[in-house]
């Protein structure tokens, strides 16, 4: 009797939800939602891992870890423009070395222009996967993922100022619980009417002229929240109103990055690498929209961002706009953070008052 294929993508942002819809509405195996982050599951990533790579590596190899010991069988990595691209060559090594046994899914390994390699790196998931059922699923993960980050990005602009605390996190919440449960798209559509209508209802209490702040940085330490310690909930508790374009909707569905490139081109002539050109353009867009600051969030020892900081220091001075830069790593002070941005709080208000 054949095993259950159990399948699993590392914690990143709010997208379980998309992917567990793809798997199992697409893909045709059951999908274990990652544990939650957690200083643990950072602690059995960084101990297992080589010291010289990125902390997101960390992230991903701990996700996997504690997946496997909760009886996860296949695991799943995507590809990038930077050492992410070697992140599941090593990632698998790594945990073959521990002794696990288990399916593993390289997005690096498939060749996106011919079928036949997107279709037998399919099989490694479902040998018996319907092509069709894929193609059925694609459309509303997109949909999802859309809806996703739409729902994100009006509670960074309005979470400060809702009346009733945590009153969006917490339909949003409830949201992402329903969707769980969501199998076809009619269930799904419904579902996303209901709650955009409940979100649209919370009474918010915005002054005419708030804090504005965008957040730039690295592809997985910009979105996933703990990994820059919740920055966005911080910043939403001062009272400001928080900008970021850095999500799946940008960079992979409507795929920006090119018009990216062009928009910047004035400050980074050349790809810098990975995301860091995004960055730039990004910034750019901040500054030119007369943001009160900018934040930009990046692993330690991310190179592409190392090249983007410098020419973030060209953007803010030539738009005199404040720029404050974080790095992560594994041993980052938490308290550290908190007050790097009460003080860049303070002076963004003594800025805006003049």
């Amino acid at each position: 009797m054949n095993k259950e294929i159990i399948a699993c993508f590392p914690q990143w942002g709010s997208y379980s939800c998309a992917f567990r819809y793809l798997f199992e509405n697409g893909f045709g195996v059951k999908y274990m939602t990652p544990p939650p982050i957690t200083k643990h599951t950072l602690e059995i990533g960084s101990k297992n891992s080589p010291d010289f790579v990125c902390v997101p590596f960390k992230y991903c190899l701990g996700c996997h870890i504690e997946a496997l010991q909760n009886g996860a069988n296949c695991l799943m990595q995507i590809y990038g423009s930077c050492r992410l691209n070697y992140y599941g060559e090593l990632e698998e090594k790594i945990l073959r070395d521990m002794g696990y046994e288990f399916k593993f899914f390289n997005m690096a390994e498939i060749n996106f222009r011919s079928p036949k390699s997107i279709i037998n790196n399919l099989k490694i998931i479902n040998p018996n996967i319907s092509l069709i059922k894929v193609a059925t699923a694609i459309p509303t993960t997109i949909d999802i993922i859309k809806t996703i980050d739409k729902i994100e990005d009006y509670i960074r602009k309005n979470a400060g100022f809702q009346v009733k605390e945590n009153e969006l996190e917490n339909i949003f919440s409830e949201f992402k619980q329903k969707l769980d449960h969501t199998t076809n798209r009619k269930q799904y559509k419904k579902l996303k009417k209901e709650y955009l209508k409940k979100l649209k209802s919370v009474q918010i209490d915005k002054p005419k002229n708030p804090i504005r702040v965008g957040l730039v940085g690295d592809y997985y330490t910009v979105q996933e929240p703990f990994s820059n310690y919740f920055m966005e909930k911080e910043l939403e508790k001062m009272g400001i109103e928080v900008y970021r374009e850095m999500n799946l909707t940008n960079s992979i569905i409507k795929s920006k990055y090119k018009k990216s490139r062009k928009y910047g081109k004035k400050y980074a002539k050349f790809n810098i690498g990975a995301t860091a050109n995004y960055t730039v353009a990004e910034a750019l867009k901040y500054a030119k929209n007369s943001l009160d600051g900018i934040i930009q969030v990046k692993s330690f020892g991310c190179t592409p961002e190392i090249n983007a900081q410098t020419i973030l220091q060209n953007i803010s001075s030539d738009y005199k706009i404040p720029i404050l830069h974080f790095s992560f790593d594994s041993q980052t002070s938490e308290t550290g953070i908190k007050t790097r941005l009460e003080a860049f709080y303070d002076m963004l208000s003594a800025k805006k008052r003049g």
